[in-house]
């Protein structure tokens, strides 16, 4: 079944440039992962409700919501693109090295 999940999940996963994200941000619902960390697996834990391994990617900062830096960077080129997936309610973002350090 997670298997099953996990390419089902990744067949979602696609470009979504920072413009058509902006919607998802002001409702907080943005998720940002680490790019060591391989995002359906990340979206196969948050769809299945595995509280361990969100837990300690949350207490490891490999996954976190935008910080206000970020926010500001990223409006100003909006065209700037992220692999996306939505896992309802949340849409789970990853760029490269260089966003997260922003």
């Amino acid at each position: 079944m997670t298997q099953q999940l996990k390419q089902e999940l990744a067949s979602m996963i696609g470009p979504a440039e920072w413009q058509t994200l902006l919607p998802h941000a002001a409702r907080d619902s943005v998720v940002l992962v680490n790019p060591g960390l391989d995002l359906a697996d990340v979206g196969v834990a948050v769809a299945t409700d595995n509280v361990s391994s969100v837990q300690r990617w949350i207490s490891e900062a490999l996954i976190t919501k935008p910080t206000v830096e970020q926010l500001e960077y990223w409006e100003r080129d909006r065209s700037r693109e992220f692999q996306a997936l939505i896992v309802q309610p949340y849409v789970l973002i990853q760029g490269t090295e260089s966003d997260d350090a922003v």
